[in-house]
């Protein structure tokens, strides 16, 4: 079995088909499409490739270490950022074809007027090692 992190993003990634914005959505579409990612969850936990997911509130700040005895430094919150996280879910599955099928599927999430959002989800594994000096590039 191998982690995966699917990451769903409010903007940054390519636009979906159906491109409108949920806070333009019904309290029916809203409802909708919450309940399928819930009984999607529900399907994967059930064969035990569920880990965790969580939708994600577009506030947030970038935070930097602000060096010894001195505060963090903080900047933000940056609305307008284009890596804006909306939510995520961990997978634990057999293959990367599994994890991108799964993926697809949720793509599928009904948005406006109930129709697909086929929206893009970026899949990424989890490390299962500690990068190398090789792994990242740097050769001493």
């Amino acid at each position: 079995m191998a982690k995966y992190l699917l990451l769903k993003h409010y903007r940054g990634a390519p636009a979906p088909v159906n491109n409108i914005p949920m806070d333009q959505w019904t309290p029916e579409e809203i409802t909708a499409h919450v309940q399928y990612m819930q009984d999607f969850a529900d399907k994967l936990e059930a064969n035990g490739e569920f880990v965790d997911g969580q939708a994600l509130a577009p506030e947030g700040a970038w935070v930097q270490y602000g060096g010894e005895g001195r505060p963090p430094v903080t900047d933000g919150p940056f609305a307008e950022t284009k890596d804006l996280i909306a939510g995520w879910m961990i997978i634990d599955v057999d293959s990367y074809d599994r994890a991108v099928a799964l993926a697809a599927e949720l793509s599928a999430a009904p948005g406006a007027g109930g129709k697909p959002i086929h929206e893009w989800l970026e899949v990424r594994p989890f490390m299962t090692a500690p990068p190398t000096t090789d792994d990242c590039g740097f050769h001493g």
